[in-house]
Order: C-alpha cells, then sequence, then structure tokens
C-alpha cells in the first residue's frame, strides 16, 4: 500500500552498506593509501565506543574529522570499527572509531563523498509519524497520454444559422452592371463573358 510504513528500513540497509564500502577501502589502504587517494573522516566523538584522549575529546566534544593521508600508522581494521594512529599538534594519538560512529567519508583526489545519518536522527525519523500520502489528481492530468498532435475541436453547430450569403470578391475585381455590359458589347461574340456580381446574390 502507497504511503505505508518502511519496516525493512532500506536506509538503514543502504547506510550499512556504504559504511562496508568505507571499510573495504580502509582495509586496502592499511599498507599505504594509492595514487593521490586521501580521505577525510567525521565522525561522532561521544558515539559509544569511540576511544580518544581526553584533550582531544575536550577539544572536540560531539564532531571532529580526521585526515589520513601521509603521516597515520598502524591502521587496523575490524568488522565493527578501526584503529589509527595519528599525530595532532606534534602529540601522537590513537583512536579507536566504530564506523556506526562515522558522519562523512570524503576522498577529495576524486570528488568522492558519502555522508551518514547518526543513530539519533535514525531514531528521530523512526518516531516522527510518515506524512500522508498525495492524493492523486483525478482528470487528464493522472492519465497516461500519447504525444500526439491534438485534435482542433470541431466548431458547435449554431442553432440559429444565418442566412447564406455569396462570396465577396476583392475590390479590385468588382465591376459595375453598367461597365459589365459596356465590355460585353465592345469585345463582340468571341469575348470572355463577365458575369455580374449581381448573380452571385441570393435572389429575393
Amino acid at each position: 500500500m502507497a504511503g505505508g510504513k518502511d519496516l525493512i528500513r532500506y536506509d538503514l540497509l543502504v547506510q550499512d552498506a556504504l559504511k562496508g564500502v568505507v571499510r573495504k577501502v580502509l582495509i586496502d589502504s592499511k599498507d599505504g593509501l594509492p595514487g593521490e587517494h586521501h580521505f577525510y573522516i567525521s565522525f561522532q566523538t561521544d558515539f559509544p565506543g569511540v576511544r580518544l584522549s581526553n584533550r582531544l575529546r575536550e577539544k572536540y566534544p560531539q564532531e571532529m574529522t580526521i585526515v589520513l593521508q601521509h603521516q597515520f600508522w598502524d591502521l587496523n581494521v575490524t568488522e565493527h570499527t578501526f584503529e589509527v594512529g595519528l599525530s595532532f599538534s606534534g602529540i601522537p594519538e590513537r583512536l579507536l572509531i566504530p564506523f556506526d560512529a562515522l558522519t562523512g567519508f570524503f576522498d577529495p583526489s576524486v570528488q568522492f563523498g558519502l555522508k551518514f545519518d547518526s543513530q539519533d536522527d535514525a531514531e528521530e525519523d523512526e518516531d516522527e509519524e510518515a506524512p500522508p500520502a498525495p492524493q492523486p489528481i483525478r482528470g487528464n492530468a493522472s492519465e497516461p497520454m500519447e504525444l500526439k498532435q491534438p485534435r482542433k475541436p470541431q466548431p458547435a453547430p449554431d442553432r440559429n444559422p444565418a442566412p447564406e450569403t455569396a462570396p465577396a470578391a476583392k475590390a479590385e475585381t468588382e465591376v459595375s452592371a453598367e461597365d459589365d455590359k459596356a465590355d460585353a458589347a465592345e469585345g463582340g461574340a468571341g469575348s470572355a463573358e463577365v458575369v455580374s456580381l449581381d448573380a452571385f446574390r441570393k435572389k429575393n
């Protein structure tokens, strides 16, 4: 039924699949990044399971972004987390980050990026009731149509038709009855016959 509740949660399945992409990329980068590839990884620092120093947690109480490019070491990737060593202001740190804590992944070398919703946002979306589905508009707009040239509408028959009149000739072809008779007399038997416009008018 249209507008039904998504009990399968396709949005979460897609996010899990995309986090699997990040996991696969990190596994392939354990021995070094290929080419010009480098990663910006954003995550929630207050997410359960995130491990970092108190200094970094105080500086980034909610979210932070790390860069994996040249100076990182001991990258270790498991099914649900990854761990990496980085230097912040010359101080080495060791971070443990669950994949579920990720909020973004970006590779500037190829302009590839992923954005993830936090679990809090997902729970809020689940609690909110879905808005009612828009009602279909009845009529020609909702009917399937073939792309054909529209037919011209036929004029409605006039209940009180006007009396028939003879077609009007152009002004330059109009001649008076007297001129017609004179031309006919001068032309003789072999001349073209000139018909007066009076012949086209309806006789009473």
